[in-house]
Formats: C-alpha cells, sequence, structure tokens
C-alpha cells in the first residue's frame, strides 16, 4: 500500500481533524447537560420520584426569584418570597403566572440555584419546570414546585456552611403546540381593521 505525502497527507490530516471537530461539538450539549444534572453544576438541580427518608434539625432559608426572558409578555413572580425549611422535609412553593395578551402563549421554564455548591442537593419531586406551560389570553395560574435539601449536604466539606438557597426561574416563550397553534386566532395587524 501506498503512503499518503506532502498534500494529500495534509489534507487527510486537516479532514480527520475536522470530523472529530465535528463530532466532539455534536456531543458537547448532551454532555454538558449530563456533568450539569450528575454534579449540580452552575446551580443545576436535581431530581427525585419520592420526598426524603431523613429529616435534620438543622434549616435552611430557601428564596425564590422569578423573571421573564426579554420579550415574553407574561407577568411572572413567586407566591412568597422564602421560606424556611428544615433539610430533608418536604416544602412546597407556587410560582404566578398571568397572560395580559389577546391570545395564547407557550412558556418554558429553565432554572438554577445558588449558591452553585448547593444544586446537587436541592431535589424537585415535581416542578412545572419539567413540562411546557400554555396560558390562554387573561389566563392566571399558580404552578407548584415540590422540593427538598438532600440531608447529604451536611456532609459536603464546602455546601455545609450553606445556610440559604436561592432557586430561580425564568419564563422563556416557545412555540405553541399544534392543537393550541390551529385554535388560536390571528392576531390582528392594521390592514385587517375597518374603519
Amino acid at each position: 500500500m501506498k503512503r499518503l505525502e506532502g498534500p494529500r497527507k495534509t489534507v487527510a490530516l486537516l479532514v480527520g481533524v475536522v470530523l472529530v471537530m465535528g463530532s466532539l461539538s455534536f456531543a458537547a450539549v448532551p454532555m454538558y447537560n449530563w456533568f450539569c444534572r450528575t454534579t449540580g453544576f452552575g446551580g443545576t438541580t436535581q431530581t427525585a420520584a419520592k420526598p426524603s427518608d431523613k429529616i435534620l434539625d438543622r434549616t435552611i432559608t430557601v428564596r425564590f426569584d422569578g423573571s421573564l426572558e426579554r420579550g415574553m409578555p407574561w407577568q411572572f413572580k413567586p407566591v412568597q418570597t422564602k421560606m424556611d425549611l428544615r433539610i430533608g422535609e418536604t416544602g412546597l412553593a407556587f410560582y404566578e403566572a398571568y397572560n395580559p395578551t389577546d391570545h395564547p402563549i407557550a412558556g418554558t421554564a429553565s432554572y438554577n440555584v445558588a449558591p452553585y455548591n448547593a444544586g446537587a442537593y436541592f431535589i424537585k419531586i415535581a416542578c412545572f419546570c419539567f413540562t411546557q406551560q400554555v396560558l390562554q389570553p387573561g389566563e392566571r395560574v399558580q404552578m407548584p414546585v415540590t422540593f427538598y435539601i438532600d440531608p447529604a449536604i451536611a456532609e459536603d466539606r464546602e455546601a455545609k456552611y450553606t445556610d440559604h438557597i436561592t432557586l430561580s426561574y425564568t419564563f422563556h416563550e416557545t412555540e405553541l403546540p399544534a392543537e393550541e397553534a390551529s385554535a388560536a386566532p390571528l392576531p390582528a395587524n392594521d390592514n385587517d381593521r375597518v374603519n
């Protein structure tokens, strides 16, 4: 078999590098998401199917924050701004969303926890952020999040000193589901108005 020489070898190497880099960039997002979910990196929370089976005497203050992506026309806020919970105790908090427009709007919430080192210990059992939310014109809803702080936080070298955690949500407008979009009236524009 003849060896590649000169320009052919260089081209083959460059094509190989491009293929490897393309493959790595394609896998980067799923790998980063997996890493954040596994470690709590960047304040990423964890999920569980049931409450904690252990409750400690120590309490942590959980603060709640809500915001909207630029251009998202909803109003969105926590119903209560904070609560004190024993570590391992199940908490139930509500956020309120309101659609002041004349058409349905779909939204999805992104979230994080601060300080970041507490993210791995903030466990959600149920949350409105797990699914897309659709609000009809003028609709106001209260959306629950059920959670607890994992007792393992008391053993973490750095996180064990945490005495307050902030849970933040940001709602982003998303495309309406097909059945909602087909039923929604089209927004009026100036050309359709009759004087």
